[in-house]
Formats: structure tokens, C-alpha cells, sequence
């Protein structure tokens, strides 16, 4: 089975989690992002990779002023609204995006770190297979690039289809809510042609504590718009790292 993804923390795997943790199979609940991808290991979860996509876009070496760059990349933490998504909680803005979420989708964000933060947290949420084929297909197909995205979709497309027969839901229906929350964020770097974000994610352990996961996901912008790359192997698993504490991290305004 393939290791889980960081956001996930569905009923179903949150019983396999406790169903682990019983066994003291790992001490850790990392996974991640969305649902059922399989169980990962301690010694499966990988430090986040640097990224290596280079960006084509024509001004993608004028960088900001380092002052204005770093007070940037703090404010995009700022003024930003909370949408509910499938039991999950995701940050829009007016002027950043998304623009577009018709049927459940997420598109058009601003060619700002506030924008590619918002797209790296949409986009990379909603590859999930947990929210069914309506949503993580066209994410996938459209708005993800890079060489492992036809194995993100093939896997994808595998697990719903054991999410769906678990849950008992009609082909294409969401299989389940999102119990995990976005805590906060670290640029590793940053220009209006790419970028690459650290995104924490809280969740319960089968203890009731909180555990943390810190997933880094890199974007491109092309086509007027903010895409995912892919993550390696086409599993978020192995972009995602158990972290004990989010000192480092800027946190959204609320979190502690």
C-alpha cells in the first residue's frame, strides 16, 4: 500500500492510525493529505526534497528587494478568509484567490507569495481522492505539472477506488470529511515565476494529542495561474516529515 498523505485524517484513517499506534507499530502519525494512501513507516517518511524544477517564465530572475521579500513572505499569513471544505478549513483571499470554485475546484490566484501560498494549499488539498473523481481528477489534470503527475493521478484514481468500496458511497461521491487542520507555513523560496512552500498540518493522534506534519510543495506559474508540481513518485508521502513543533514556521493568525 502506498504511504498516506500528510493531510489526511478521514475516520478510516484515523482507525488505522489507532489500530498502529495500539500495536506500537509507529509512535508517530504522520501520513498526510489526503485519505487513504496506505500506512507509512517512521523510516518511510523522507525529509522534504529540495526542489530542482526550474522556472521558464521570462522575469523569473528579478527578485524582490531581500527587506521586501522577507516582509512579504510573512504577510501572506495575513487577511485571509476561512473556507470550509469537506470538514477542512482552507484559506482564500479577495485579491490573492482563489477567484474560481465553482464545483468545489480552486483556481485563478494572484502572481504574489500570498497567492502561490494560497494555490500551493488549494490546489495541493484537492489532488486528495478522499473528495471523489469530480474534484481530484480535474486538480490533477489541469492544475498539477511535472513528470509525476500521471503516477499522482494513477494513484490517486487507485486509492478512491478502496476509499469508495470502504465507505459504500456511489462512484465519484466524496468518501469521506478532512479532519486535519493548516497551522502554518515557511517559505524555502520564493519569485513570481516559482515557488516552494512548507505547509503544516495539525491532526489527532489515537492518543488526542496533537501531532504535526510539514509537507513542502512547489509551484510554477504558467498560463496565468499558479500549478502544483507533482510530488516525487506521485506521493505526498514522500514531500512530508513528522516535526515535533512549529517554531520556524510564520502560523496563521488563531494558531498556537
Amino acid at each position: 500500500m502506498r504511504s498516506q498523505d500528510p493531510w489526511c485524517w478521514c475516520h478510516n484513517c484515523w482507525v488505522r492510525r489507532r489500530r498502529r499506534f495500539a500495536v506500537a507499530v509507529i509512535a508517530l502519525l504522520i501520513a498526510a493529505a489526503m485519505l487513504v494512501h496506505g500506512h507509512a513507516q517512521p523510516h518511510q517518511i523522507k525529509p522534504a526534497p529540495t526542489p530542482t524544477t526550474k522556472a521558464t517564465r521570462p522575469h523569473a530572475a528579478r527578485q524582490p528587494p531581500a527587506q521586501h521579500a522577507s516582509t512579504s513572505l510573512a504577510a501572506a499569513a495575513q487577511n485571509l478568509n476561512w473556507v470550509s471544505f469537506h470538514g477542512m478549513q482552507l484559506p482564500a483571499s479577495a485579491s490573492a484567490g482563489p477567484r474560481r470554485t465553482r464545483g468545489g475546484l480552486a483556481s485563478g490566484f494572484a502572481d504574489t507569495p500570498q497567492g502561490a501560498l494560497l494555490a500551493a494549499m488549494n490546489i495541493g488539498v484537492r489532488t486528495a481522492a478522499q473528495w471523489g473523481t469530480a474534484i481530484f481528477k480535474p486538480t490533477i489534470t489541469r492544475q498539477v505539472t511535472g513528470p509525476d503527475t500521471a503516477a499522482l493521478l494513477q494513484a490517486e484514481t487507485t486509492a478512491y477506488a478502496q476509499l469508495r468500496a470502504a465507505a459504500k458511497v456511489r462512484p465519484g461521491q466524496p468518501a469521506g470529511q478532512g479532519y486535519a487542520a493548516e497551522t502554518g507555513y515557511r517559505f524555502v523560496t520564493w519569485s513570481p515565476a516559482a515557488a516552494t512552500v512548507d505547509v503544516v498540518t495539525a491532526g489527532p493522534s489515537a492518543t488526542g494529542t496533537t501531532v504535526l506534519a510539514s509537507t513542502r510543495i512547489e509551484v510554477l506559474w504558467l498560463d496565468g495561474d499558479w500549478r502544483v508540481v507533482a510530488p516525487p513518485g506521485g506521493n505526498w508521502a514522500n514531500a512530508s516529515t513528522a516535526i515535533t513543533s512549529p517554531t520556524g514556521y510564520t502560523l496563521f493568525p488563531g494558531e498556537r
